[in-house]
């Protein structure tokens, strides 16, 4: 990691040895550590670099913070952190670190202060915006707001769990490694909550997002974007099979989720928010500007 910790040049550190076997091959950069002056060890032998580095895994302790594309609060915003999530930082400068994230891999810059030592969770906020209390009290001052997906380290307390940070009370959250049944009403307890390109539930979602925190509370690692997904999550659907509840419908730069065979539950920017519709009636708005509006069905576990 680069920063205040890197060794002098009169006290080389312990090397790393790796042979890199032909040419450098060109990789995904939204989930490869890799730039022009930096890139993750893991690599080494795959793809040269000036230099490499070792992941550091931190913490993230804001409620939740944006994964952006270059090191300035006007970039653009490619994905999302939620408090208690790892990130891999392979560059910590003063005020921003680059790596990856633990859920997915997706790589970028978040900002340093919202990041800490590595915690490790032991709960997970099921409520939409749960309420950090400053005692184990409802009626005590409420410090932040956590919001659904969250994870944390804390220990019951009558009907509170006590973290370092305050008090969730316990019906807003579970063990970590408690699973929903049925994961798409994890998707449907997101209905009305706002558009957000590169949201994963802080105050807003994307259509991607959506798809991934829902499968990923029941235990499911899914890649971040839809071209990704697309490529990842479950298997083909034949085009004259009847769609059920759970399969995902894949459109041009666009992914929902049915909740029956006729009905698409997606965060979508025609209605700047979560929400159920006719599939023939997404179908219908995109046949103008798209000649096959479906691109892909898939269905978890066929």
């Amino acid at each position: 990691m680069n920063g205040s910790n890197t060794p002098q040049r009169n006290a080389p550190p312990e090397r790393t040895r790796f042979k890199l076997d032909g040419r450098s091959v060109a990789l995904d950069r939204r989930v490869h550590a890799a730039r022009g002056d930096l890139a993750d060890l893991a690599l080494a032998g795959t793809l040269f670099s000036a230099h490499y580095a070792r992941a550091v895994p931190l913490t993230c302790v804001s409620p939740g913070t944006p994964i952006l594309s270059a090191a300035s609060p006007t970039s653009e915003a490619v994905s999302e952190l939620l408090r208690g999530e790892v990130f891999h930082a392979l560059d910590v400068m003063t005020d921003w670190a680059w790596g990856f994230c633990g859920h997915d891999g997706y790589v970028g810059y978040v900002r340093r202060d919202a990041l800490d030592v590595e915690e490790k969770p032991t709960h997970r906020i099921i409520a939409g915006a749960a309420p950090l209390f400053a005692a184990a009290d409802i009626k005590s001052p409420i410090a932040d707001y956590w919001p659904r997906g969250s994870r944390f380290s804390g220990e019951a307390q009558g009907d509170f769990i006590a973290c370092a940070e305050g008090f969730i009370h316990a019906r807003h959250a579970v063990a970590i490694d408690e699973r929903p049944q049925d994961w798409v009403a994890v998707a449907e307890a997101y209905l009305g909550q706002p558009y957000v390109w590169g949201g994963r539930g802080h105050r807003g979602i994307d259509c991607s997002g959506l798809v991934q925190v829902a499968l990923g509370a029941a235990g499911m690692a899914v890649p971040r974007d839809t071209d990704l997904q697309c490529e990842g999550i479950g298997a083909p659907i034949g085009s004259d099979a009847a769609l059920q509840r759970g399969d995902i419908i894949f459109f041009p730069g666009h992914v929902g989720i049915m909740t029956d065979g006729r009905t698409l539950l997606h965060a979508n920017a025609h209605w700047m928010a979560v929400v159920r519709e006719p599939l023939a009636d997404v179908v219908a708005r995109l046949v103008d500007t798209h000649v096959q509006p479906i691109i892909a069905r898939r269905r978890i576990g066929a």
